[in-house]
């Protein structure tokens, strides 16, 4: 037998928080015996069992899948036919299901005793690293997202066999169980909350309560029914509520571990307290003697100030427009309500194109489809960044800014600020090729906020000229994942990379957190992700110069991609790949791809 988690009486319930009725802390503690017997539940399952409960939980996501798109959509005041709908299908059941199906993959694999890096091309990275090719591994994937690939690093040190070996985490000892475990739900995301928990299950073997971020309350009735087949066994209870409720499951004792996606400030609060008010004294004394007032381990993703490093070049002016256009998507996609945001241009001030770039962009930052900035406290994020930038250029009737620090500008606050809003940030650095490459690499590391994830923006010949110099700067980048011509919310939407901050993290130091999510292989030791796509869109990625230069790894069939907020059917092409990973129908992908040539 198992051995399980202690379960809570009422004689070693939490700490009481005032603000919570005794009904309301009952029922907490309800639900947390609940989930106590549910973990001894989950321990007996074999690995063929928990499969077809990934089976499960496909066909109910599914079955709810265009009323998640539709409240999340509503939720974030995008109306019927808005043209950025699509949004939601992506980064909500999309997302969702494709990990389903990964997760389901490796259990299966783990069932017949096999490594699910099994069949899994691996070799070597810079500084004596191992890397595993783990996108596309399906020519299902790899016809949807042409071009794009993605790779594991792991950390200095580990072989290939180790990888092979360790591949499974929680699920290589099944029967043990990680008891029960508090998922702080974000807020911005609609799939976050829901891969969390899987995480949870899958990576340690604990089963969650989730409190849900109050900005997606209305979607709870939603996930209750997409995530049935976890409730009803006492796998997962939902709960909603404010920082009170937050506060009373932190301390409770039936609580095993808590995973946090949010702000940094938030993890301070839980782990070390109050950060202003009565409490800030006890607090600080507490982080200056390092004894945090949570006594149960804490994994978190806290996100960051992302770089966008756009080495210079020879680019056309169609190369010009779309990369234009893609660095608008990284900062505008979800009224830049995001962690992942590209948040800071680090540009060539010798770039002969420099200009005619920015140009570009800000043409493409002003004819995105105007949104609300929906995401609460965003408006004094706004008017914070306009008081520190008077100079800043404000597009899309002054709901959006780019701000283009000057010689004699003080670009602190944008390099050290999440805005968490439509803020963007140029910064010229000096020097053309590998001397451009390098100093954009170690301003990222040593001055912007955050390790979660840096983009960068190369053509094909450039990068063939740098040869090795340029992979060895991507090792140099100290981000958990690395984005090369792709938007690292694609690294974040790959179920078989990771995502999280770089590793190093402490409680007295979070950066952007520790420890990483998603991860569907179930690897450990994992340094970062890095994700490929193509400099150009199909048909210009037939380019005979880049192919050759590139050695066909340039080459895509991928037009302008879906995501892209100047996408004109990003709708409809975002829908349709979500409906083909619930039905598997190959008919009707068909129309999706021919709507995907109309972007």
């Amino acid at each position: 037998m198992p051995k399980a988690a202690p379960e809570t009486s009422v004689k070693s319930r939490a700490t009481t928080a005032p603000s919570l009725s005794d009904d309301e802390r009952a029922a907490l503690d309800r639900a947390i015996g609940d989930l106590q017997r549910g973990a001894r539940t989950w321990a007996q399952l074999t690995l063929d069992q928990r499969a077809r409960l990934l089976d499960s939980l496909h066909a109910t996501v599914s079955a709810v899948a265009e009323e998640w798109a539709d409240v999340a959509a509503t939720s974030k005041q995008l109306e019927p036919g808005h043209p950025l709908r699509g949004e939601e299908w992506l980064s909500g059941p999309y997302g969702t299901l494709t990990a389903f199906d990964a997760y389901r993959s490796t259990l299966r694999t783990l069932a017949r005793g096999t490594s699910p890096l099994a069949g899994v091309k691996t070799d070597a990275a810079p500084g004596g690293r191992v890397r595993a090719h783990v996108f596309p591994l399906s020519a299902v994937d790899g016809l949807l997202l042409s071009g794009y690939t993605g790779e594991i690093w792991f950390e200095p040190g580990v072989t290939a066999d180790e990888a092979r070996r360790t591949a499974g985490l929680a699920q290589l000892t099944p029967t043990h169980s990680g008891g029960v475990g508090l998922v702080l739900g974000a807020g911005n995301v609609t799939s976050i909350p829901v891969l969390d928990v899987m995480y949870e299950l899958l990576a340690h073997n604990r089963v969650a309560i989730l409190k849900v971020n109050p900005t997606q309350d209305a979607l709870v009735p939603v996930f209750e029914r997409a995530l049935a087949p976890l409730i009803e066994p006492g796998f997962l209870r939902i709960v909603r509520g404010g920082g009170d409720v937050g506060a009373y499951l932190t301390g409770h004792p039936g609580i095993a571990h808590v995973h946090i996606t949010g702000a940094s400030a938030t993890f301070d609060a839980i782990v070390w307290g109050p950060q202003s008010g009565p409490g800030a004294g006890a607090s600080t004394r507490r982080r200056r003697e390092n004894r945090p007032q949570l006594k149960k381990p804490i994994t978190a993703e806290l996100g960051g100030v992302s770089p966008i490093i756009v080495v210079p070049g020879r680019w056309s002016d169609a190369d010009l427009r779309f990369q234009a256009e893609h660095i608008a998507t990284m900062r505008l996609q979800n009224s830049g309500h995001n962690c992942i945001a590209g948040q800071v241009v680090l540009i060539g001030a010798e770039w002969p194109q420099r200009e005619a770039f920015l140009a570009a962009l800000r043409a493409a930052y002003e004819a995105a489809p105007r949104r609300p900035v929906w995401y609460p406290h965003s408006d004094a994020r706004l008017e914070a960044a306009a008081s520190g930038y008077p100079d800043a250029a404000w597009c899309a009737d002054g709901t959006r800014a780019i701000v283009d620090i000057a010689p004699g500008d003080d670009p602190t606050a944008l390099e050290t600020t999440e805005y968490f809003a439509p803020v963007l940030g140029v910064l010229s650095l000096p020097g053309n090729g590998q001397e451009f490459l390098d100093a954009a690499v170690a301003h990222a590391n040593d001055k912007l906020a955050g390790t979660l994830g840096a983009n960068l923006l190369i053509d094909p010949e450039t990068q063939a000229a740098l040869g090795d110099g340029f992979e060895r700067a991507i090792a140099e980048l100290r981000y958990g994942t690395v984005s090369i011509n792709s938007w690292t919310a694609f690294g974040f939407l790959t179920a078989t990379l990771t995502w999280g901050g770089f590793p190093g993290a402490t409680l007295q130091n979070v950066e952007s957190g520790i420890g990483v999510v998603h991860n569907a292989l179930l690897l450990d030791r994992v340094e970062r992700s890095v994700t490929r796509g193509p400099f150009r869109p199909f048909p210009r990625s037939l380019d005979p110069r880049a192919l050759a230069a590139s050695k066909g790894r340039s080459f895509s069939v991928l037009p302008k991609p879906p995501w892209f907020v100047s996408s004109r059917t990003g709708t409809a092409v975002s829908e349709g790949f979500t409906r083909f990973r619930m039905n598997g129908d190959y008919a009707k992908l068909v129309g999706t791809l021919v709507q995907a040539f109309r972007a």
